[in-house]
């Protein structure tokens, strides 16, 4: 379809919800199995139809967020493991069985991006993370070696206010040995709490490896219950409005 201008258009997509059989698990046993690409955005008037509740993933450029969606969805290539970091410039949706979306958000932090373009970005994604109704929550990926940078704790401050959850999968954690794992988790743990305490309702984080695939069935149980379809945009609102008692969430699950 070509506006006036003889420009063409991108088709507005609308994802096709389906809707969980009587008596069936919210999110079964793996609810992220299955996921298809769905469509990529580049500004708001792309982005999908709301409706169905959406989850979204981000991260600093080569934290392994890809990886980390691969593994999830138990699907090699499912999200685009690029070997030149920065190097995605859109929201890339996938959709899921239920009729729930991933948005696998630009990586952040590749000094070779044009500024211009970090700029937009940086106000595009800030927008998204504000007012997306059907946002249920995030999931933020962090490198367990370098976690909690500068704009890791930057997405942190814009994404919190708006009272949904937020889970942190810290990556390569194969990378590190049981003892150095544990420490750097604990030290996010304390770092959320002692910066972020009024928060912690909505706050839990992991250790993750997306090779060995270790701490998978443990992110799963985080975020299933977002993208849990029950009745549409009102019912993803309700989700993330609703406390889970205080302290900041997180195992020592770790290979």
């Amino acid at each position: 379809m070509r506006s006036q201008d003889g420009k063409r258009r991108k088709r507005h997509i609308v994802p096709n919800v389906v809707r969980a059989e009587p008596g069936a698990s919210a999110h079964g046993a793996h609810p992220f199995h299955h996921a298809e690409f769905l469509t990529t955005a580049a500004d708001w008037s792309q982005l999908p139809a709301e409706g169905a509740p959406e989850v979204a993933f981000a991260g600093r450029s080569n934290a392994g967020k890809s990886s980390s969606i691969n593994a999830l969805a138990n699907h090699t290539r499912l999200a685009f493991v690029s070997k030149t970091p920065g190097r995605t410039q859109h929201i890339n949706f996938f959709r899921l069985k239920s009729g729930a979306l991933l948005a696998d958000l630009p990586g952040y932090g590749y000094a070779k991006v044009p500024l211009e373009i970090r700029r937009y970005w940086q106000e595009f994604l800030a927008r998204y993370l504000a007012q997306r109704e059907v946002l249920a929550g995030l999931v933020l990926v962090m490198d367990a070696r370098h976690p909690l940078t500068e704009l890791d704790r930057r997405m942190i401050e814009w994404f919190l206010p708006t009272g949904r959850s937020l889970h942190i999968l810290m990556t390569k954690s194969d990378k590190l040995s049981t003892g150095p794992q544990r420490r750097m988790l604990e030290s996010v743990r304390r770092a959320l709490v002692e910066d972020y305490g009024i928060y912690s309702a909505q706050t839990s984080v992991q250790l993750f490896s997306a090779m060995p695939r270790s701490g998978l069935a443990e992110a799963e149980a985080a975020i299933a219950p977002w993208v849990a379809f029950t009745d549409g945009v009102e019912g993803a609102r309700i989700r993330w409005r609703k406390k889970k008692g205080p302290g900041v969430k997180g195992s020592d699950t770790g290979p």
